[in-house]
């Protein structure tokens, strides 16, 4: 190991930088040292404290003083001095998310306007990227972003191999297949990048304190007893302030852990080497992604900088916290596995020798993505870390919406796959299983993301009561939040997730047993999979008999104390002040009008003490929400009951509720078999309605649970709220009950296209928290009287009209569509579909798409009805019909047990 000084970095600097580049500035050259300095005092009190001077800190600080925020950038050594100097820069366009794309374009916008606003080079290099591709189905994944990138302006070209190489005349044709040309791509200099954003952040009246270590971060506890941010402890001295924000990168967890919080960020070390001047290699030939061998190529003046992801990276414990300008060695037997790749498509770099090699720690998570947002147990913190190597395209994105969730309390966009509440607490605390999910994540990250891919890390966190059963009826598994549940299930088969190996390295043994990674490989299709069918026989049977999902993992939560009422009423659009025993379908939404989350919220009142019946006082509320996004849900309701200050507490019973839904034309019959309660009693539960119910487990034994009559697959059906200890022998008297009755279990591929036919919706596609309810068509689900959060922007939205308006497609030809296809009326893009699944019913796919206008004048129902549309998938055009509901059952007959 071995570190560069101030004079070594600039010599490195030079000697690395080819023709053409732009010179290196030193950070900080022409500020003035009041602003930027290692000697000055700092101010008593700041709007808010940036700890660390990377890319995440200078773009962060950049964004608020942007916005008029006096803020201060602390940076324990010098600017750029972690990890940022080091990068490769690389900025690409086309990701496979329109939330992604957003904020890479973000950041190449600022990049572009940079040097306008500053007179100082950004150090931005617009020479274009190319995607590599070695079969057919890699082909198909670029031409998915091709089509996505339609939607947002995006140019792009799908390349035959001798076409790729009139791009770079130095690849070899025969060595690859195709490629994508973007042409807009680029890569930028970090060291210059700092320099203009802090130069700008100084002109807008920001500070930036050189050497100055923070050792502590200072908390207190409100009235209500709840943490939060009073000011920062450093070598020069106290800094009072109520906002923190975490860029320390691969140090994003030391200072915070003596505060009882925990991040998922795990170090590795991550390298690239420089090749000698290449003849034939200019600085505007464009960078290279070959995902297929995982490794890419920066061009640098006359010298090729090649890296990658491998599969056996070396994993670390913590950085020392002096690691300022440092490299490792490179270790050549990690490395050497990108070589290969790397001489197959450029034959000439595995002639042009070594010139230095760059070895550094870089941060990683558990599924790839940066942690941002705030934090959900101390106020004014916020974290903006672990970029897994992206810090350079994402960091003035990401930043940028850190600012607005900072001023205005929500970004945006719906930055939720960033949000640090994605994960659980226990999540954030279980070492193992990230450091597990993020070694895949790494070795993974050039894997074609198919819609339906598992982790084969971390698995079997988080089982439910049912897991044993489930996995004995041939349940394939699926992970959403740390837990398992069932995707599909096989007739005459078990699969069983195996225990990480580590793909063999390590000193670990590769599975034997591989089952499930063979199952999960009938995925590995932008076709219809392998068990396309299977899935539509537990469809059929829902519609036309009864199924049993397993909905264990969903968020269950109860609202007590004495202002739930109140906290009720603020949180959630619906009219909640109802009779004891009804089910409302609600949404709650962020001062923007955004939803944060939908829910069913069912009324109670004290019971008898039992897990799903707890005694409390006045009225209580029940809240099931989905279970991917449990924790961010119960974190929305959370701090906006503090915001509020009202005396109401929340009780997570997720882990010890279990809940079996049981949905079809048979439901009713089936269940009626084990209780007393006459079902068909519609005074007594009416559909959206609970209700307490004793159930026969045999002669001997009963068991209560709470049954809500609501369906998220549009069928008569219940589900059951039922305690951790009743659940196998509940289980097991349904399947009995419902034997002849044709009762099977199904999972969620069946469960999600059953509620798009439906019409229901997902949050997180077709539902999240940049879609209001008006645009959603949940309007009906705002009241009319009484204030709540973001009611304001509803009202307008009602009286005004929307710009974006959710729709449903449906495809005459029988071609699968996944999501991020594009949407045209009459010629033109109007909106990419947010999800899309197959309808098994209709017999057609059938897709979710928000819609606009190209004029960007309000969006009416005539709008709507008036085009002629096509869907593009994959390259290709395809008629589809439109509509502004759901085509099946738009009655809602089936739902209320109505079958002709």
């Amino acid at each position: 190991m071995f570190r560069l000084g101030k004079r070594s970095f600039t010599k490195f600097k030079e000697q690395i930088a080819g023709q053409g580049v732009p010179s290196v500035t030193r950070i900080g050259q022409g500020l003035s040292r009041r602003s930027l300095s290692s000697e000055s005092t700092l101010p008593e009190s700041a709007d808010v404290v940036i700890i660390g001077g990377g890319s995440a800190g200078c773009n962060t600080l950049y964004q608020l003083t942007k916005r008029g925020i006096r803020a201060v950038l602390l940076e324990k050594n010098k600017l750029t001095a972690g990890t940022t100097w080091h990068t490769a820069g690389l900025v690409w366009r086309l990701r496979p998310n329109d939330v992604e794309i957003k904020l890479l374009a973000s950041t190449r916008n600022l990049l572009m306007r940079l040097e306008e606003e500053t007179d100082h080079n950004s150090g931005w290099i617009n020479n274009g990227g190319l995607f590599i591709s070695h079969s057919d189905e890699r082909l198909n994944e670029y031409k998915r972003l091709a089509t996505l990138g339609k939607c947002f302006g995006i140019e792009s070209h799908i390349l035959t191999p001798e076409e790729a190489q009139e791009v770079f005349p130095l690849l070899d044709p025969a060595g690859f297949t195709g490629a994508l040309y973007s042409p807009g791509d680029g890569v930028v200099d970090p060291a210059m990048m700092c320099t203009a954003l802090t130069k700008a952040s100084v002109a807008n009246g920001g500070m930036i304190v050189e050497d100055c270590s923070v050792s502590e971060i200072v908390t207190g506890e409100n009235l209500l007893g709840v943490r939060d941010v009073r000011g920062v402890v450093t070598n020069k001295g106290m800094l009072r302030t109520n906002t923190v924000v975490n860029a320390m990168g691969v140090w994003g967890r030391d200072l915070i852990e003596p505060l009882g919080i925990h991040l998922p960020l795990i170090p590795m070390k991550h390298a690239y080497v420089v090749s000698e001047t290449m003849d034939g290699i200019n600085q505007m030939m464009p960078n290279i992604r070959d995902h297929d061998s995982s490794i890419y190529f920066r061009i640098q003046g006359k010298s090729i900088c090649m890296g990658g992801y491998e599969n056996n990276p070396i994993l670390l414990d913590r950085v020392p916290g002096d690691f300022h300008f440092g490299l490792y060695d490179l270790d050549y037997s990690v490395f050497d596995t990108h070589i290969q790749g790397a001489v197959k498509i450029c034959p000439e770099f595995g002639k042009a020798g070594i010139k230095s090699t760059i070895c550094g720690p870089e941060s990683f998570t558990p599924d790839h993505k940066p942690l941002m947002g705030p934090d959900p147990i101390i106020n004014g913190l916020f974290h903006n870390c672990g970029f897994n190597s992206a810090g350079m395209m994402l960091g003035a994105g990401c930043a940028e919406q850190l600012a607005k969730w900072i001023i205005h309390d929500r970004p945006d966009l719906h930055m939720f796959a960033y949000d640090i509440r994605r994960f659980s607490p226990k999540q954030k605390k279980a070492l193992n299983w990230a450091t597990e999910r993020s070694h895949e994540a790494y070795a993974k990250n050039y894997s074609i993301v198919f819609p339906h891919d598992e982790a084969l890390a971390g698995r079997n966190f988080t089982v439910d009561p049912f897991h044993k059963q489930m996995i004995q009826h041939g349940a394939v598994m699926e992970e959403r939040h740390g837990w398992e549940r069932p995707g599909y299930f096989l007739p005459e088969d078990t699969v069983v997730v195996q225990p990480y190996d580590w793909y063999g390295y390590y000193d670990y043994p590769k599975n034997t047993n591989t089952n499930y990674e063979e199952a999960l490989q009938k995925d590995y299709t932008f076709g219809f999979p392998e068990h396309h069918d299977l899935i539509g026989e537990e469809a059929h049977t829902c519609r036309q008999e009864a199924v049993l999902f397993n909905l264990s993992y969903f968020c269950k939560l109860f609202l007590t104390g004495s202002q739930a009422k109140e906290a009720a009423d603020w949180i959630f659009t619906a009219d909640t002040n109802k009779p004891k025993g009804k089910t409302v379908y609600t949404c709650a939404l962020n001062k923007r009008g955004g939803v944060e989350a939908d829910v069913t919220v069912s009324i109670v009142e004290s019971g008898q003490g039992e897990l799903h019946d707890p005694i409390f006082k006045g009225r209580g509320y029940y809240i099931v929400a989905g279970g991917a996004s449990a924790y961010h849900t119960k974190s929305h309701l959370l701090a906006t009951i503090q915001e509020k200050a009202l005396r109401a507490v929340v009780t997570d019973q997720t882990e010890e509720l279990g809940v079996l839904s049981i949905q079809g034309p048979k439901s009713r019959e089936i269940l009626q078999k084990i209780t007393d309660f006459d079902l068909s009693d519609e005074e007594q539960l009416p559909p959206n309605s609970n209700a307490v119910l004793s159930l026969k487990i045999n002669p001997f034994y009963s068991c209560n649970v709470r049954v809500l009559r609501v369906s998220f697959v549009g069928e008569l059906g219940y589900e059951l709220h039922i305690p951790e200890e009743s659940c196998n022998d509940v289980y097991n008297a349904l399947m009995k009950a419902g034997y002849k009755d044709g009762l099977r279990n199904a999972g969620y591929r069946a469960l999600y296209s059953l509620s798009s036919e439906k019409g229901y919706h997902l949050w997180g596609n077709d539902l999240r928290a940049d879609d209001t309810p008006v645009e959603a068509n949940l309007g009906f689900t705002c009241r009319k009287k009484g204030d709540y959060q973001g009611k304001a922007v509803v009202d307008r939205q009602l009286e005004n009209g929307i710009n974006k308006k959710l729709v449903f497609f449906t495809l005459r030809d029988q071609v699968p569509i996944w999501g991020l296809e594009a949407v045209y009326r009459n010629g033109e893009i109007i909106g990419h579909m947010r999800r899309g699944e197959y309808g098994y019913t209709l017999q057609k796919p059938i897709g979710q798409a928000y819609v606009t206008r190209p004029d960007g004048d309000y969006v009416t129902n005539e709008f709507i009805r008036s085009g002629r549309y096509q869907v593009e998938v994959m390259g290709r055009m395809y008629d589809a019909e439109c509509h502004l509901r759901s085509p099946f059952d738009p009655k809602g007959e089936r739902i209320l047990g109505i079958y002709k």
